[in-house]
């Protein structure tokens, strides 16, 4: 039985922000995540020659804190849309796809994959975590960054009750994704992003002139009224009305193949005020990530980890 000193259940960026700072204090966290690769909803997919960001699409930094990190991570992170074009703040991007920046801060941190966590429990000594392989581990401190409706239903799995818990107050919208390629670059506007506020499609972008694929490829993610109407429905035909919403936008180019990601728990609209939840267990049961704080983006799910994991270096030291 493996015993790291800390689990992170959840490889987004809230999970390896804390993961981060946790392995750079000399502690050695286990992350453990159910996706097939790692960065949660800052999630880039590679098809071929094309590559596609088909989750959170840029992110800017306000706060110093979140703004030192940008500018030392030049490896992963590049400018998109400056303040020249008309933003307050400077938008940035992964330079090979957001993934770069959750694999950045992944660096020398063992990340189990493929694992998703069904059961944990608290011991005598700390927690114990039980994944869908049947694989067990131990620790001081569990620190959970996952949407809170999967954190809910881990609780309830767990049979375990946490008093005055802010978890069912946390709310998602969620979003519909079309993964499309194209014979030649789109109609899109450089630098590639383009927020139609439409009904069906409320956001496009060329990830060949965002500077990421090879070859001409664009993610449309659709409205959250049309993603809530369609989300357990016929998915194809729910990405075919999304492809003829915006055929126009798209010419000269034209749709060669296409698929269609569906996400649950995209843009979190009803947050815990706090940038993350300690429930108040004897040894360390922290809830974080982009439900949590002042801003459901990018940087709010950063900072959401760092404060995690600050709080669990002061009780384990």
């Amino acid at each position: 039985m493996s015993k790291p000193q800390i689990i992170i259940i959840g490889a987004g960026i809230a999970g390896m922000a804390a993961a981060r700072m946790l392995a750079d204090a000399n502690y050695a966290p286990l992350v453990i995540d159910k996706g097939r690769g790692m960065s949660g909803r800052m999630a880039t997919r590679r098809w071929d020659e094309a590559t596609f960001d088909h989750g959170a699409q840029y992110f800017s930094a306000r706060t110093d804190e979140f703004q030192a990190f940008v500018d030392n991570a030049a490896e992963a992170i590049k400018p998109w849309m400056s303040v020249s074009s008309g933003r307050l703040h400077p938008r940035w991007i992964g330079t090979n796809g957001m993934n770069s920046i959750p694999k950045l801060l992944a660096k020398n941190i063992n990340v189990l994959k493929k694992k998703k966590v069904t059961r944990i429990k608290q011991l005598e000594d700390g927690w114990q975590v039980q994944t869908d392989t049947q694989d067990v581990y131990q620790a001081e401190a569990l620190l959970i960054t996952i949407p809170a409706p999967q954190a809910i239903q881990l609780l309830e799995n767990s049979q375990i009750e946490l008093p005055a818990n802010p978890l069912p107050t946390i709310a998602y919208h969620p979003c519909l994704v079309v993964l499309a390629k194209l014979d030649q670059p789109s109609g899109i506007p450089v630098p590639g992003g383009l927020s139609t506020n439409g009904a069906v499609v409320s956001w496009m972008a060329d990830n060949f002139k965002k500077g990421i694929s090879k070859t001409p490829a664009v993610t449309l993610h659709a409205s959250p009224e049309f993603s809530t109407q369609h989300l357990d429905g016929d998915l194809q035909a729910a990405g075919q009305v999304m492809l003829e919403t915006v055929q126009d936008i798209l010419l000269p180019a034209q749709v060669t193949d296409w698929k269609v990601h569906r996400w649950r728990y995209s843009l979190c609209y009803q947050r815990h005020n706090e940038p993350f939840w300690p429930a108040g267990t004897k040894f360390p049961l922290l809830f974080g990530g982009d439900g949590f704080g002042e801003t459901a983006n990018v940087e709010g799910a950063f900072l959401s980890g760092k404060t995690m994991a600050k709080k669990v270096l002061e009780r384990l030291d």
